[in-house]
C-alpha cells in the first residue's frame, strides 16, 4: 500500500479557546498641572499692648464732722464818749470799767519803767567797778538774779499794758465784756477783779485762753 496509507492520519489538534478581547480603556489627555502660586507670607502683625487698668479703689466713706455751734451775736446798744453799750453791759457799768482800766495802766507802765531803770543802774554800777565779781560768787551773782527779776516784772507789767489797752478798744466797738473764745458775757464780778479778763474762768481753767 502506499506510503499515504500506511501513515495514520494525524490527530486533528483541538483548536484553543480563542482569548477574550478586553475592550481598551479609553485614555483621556493628562491635564497639565500648574504648580500652585506660592503663598505670599504672612506679614507678622505685632500685637498691640495690653493696658491694664486697674480697678477704682472704693469710695471712701466721707463723714461729716459735726458744724460747730454757731457763735452768738453780740446785740449792741447807744452808744457815748466814745463808748458803745451792749445787751449784757451798759453805758454805766463800762465807764467805770474804763476808768479802772485807765488807772490801773497808769500803776503798770509806772512800775514797768521803775524795774527796767532799777535793771539798767544795776548794769551802770557793775561796769564802773562798784559790783566786785569774784571766783567765789556773792554780791554779784546775787545782782544778777535781782535784774533778771526785774525785768521779767517788767515784760509782765508791759504785757498787760496791751491786755488794757485791747479792752479799751473793744469797749468802742461794743465788745468788750464778751470772751474771744465763745462770745458768752463774762460775768460783771470777774470783769471788776480783772477789768481786762477776755474769757470765762472755765475757758481759761480748760487751757483755751490768756486771762
Amino acid at each position: 500500500m502506499k506510503k499515504a496509507l500506511a501513515k495514520k492520519a494525524a490527530p486533528v489538534k483541538k483548536a484553543a479557546p480563542a482569548k477574550k478581547v478586553v475592550p481598551a480603556k479609553k485614555v483621556f489627555p493628562v491635564k497639565k498641572v500648574v504648580p500652585a502660586k506660592k503663598a505670599a507670607p504672612a506679614k507678622v502683625v505685632a500685637a498691640a499692648p495690653v493696658v491694664v487698668v486697674p480697678a477704682p479703689a472704693p469710695a471712701k466713706k466721707v463723714v461729716k464732722k459735726p458744724e460747730p455751734p454757731k457763735r452768738p451775736v453780740i446785740v449792741k446798744g447807744p452808744s457815748e464818749d466814745g463808748i458803745t453799750s451792749s445787751k449784757d453791759f451798759d453805758l454805766k457799768f463800762l465807764f467805770a470799767q474804763r476808768e479802772a482800766l485807765q488807772t490801773e495802766r497808769i500803776k503798770l507802765v509806772g512800775q514797768a519803767n521803775r524795774l527796767e531803770s532799777e535793771a539798767n543802774a544795776m548794769i551802770a554800777d557793775a561796769e564802773m567797778g562798784d559790783v566786785k565779781f569774784d571766783d567765789e560768787g556773792g554780791e554779784g551773782d546775787t545782782m544778777v538774779v535781782e535784774r533778771e527779776q526785774d525785768l521779767v516784772l517788767s515784760a509782765a507789767a508791759r504785757q498787760t499794758v496791751e491786755e488794757i489797752d485791747a479792752s479799751l478798744a473793744r469797749m468802742k466797738t461794743g465788745e468788750y465784756g464778751y470772751s474771744v473764745v465763745s462770745v458768752l458775757p463774762i460775768p460783771k464780778e470777774r470783769l471788776r477783779a480783772i477789768p481786762w479778763a477776755t474769757e470765762l474762768v472755765t475757758e481759761r481753767a480748760g487751757g483755751l485762753g490768756r486771762r
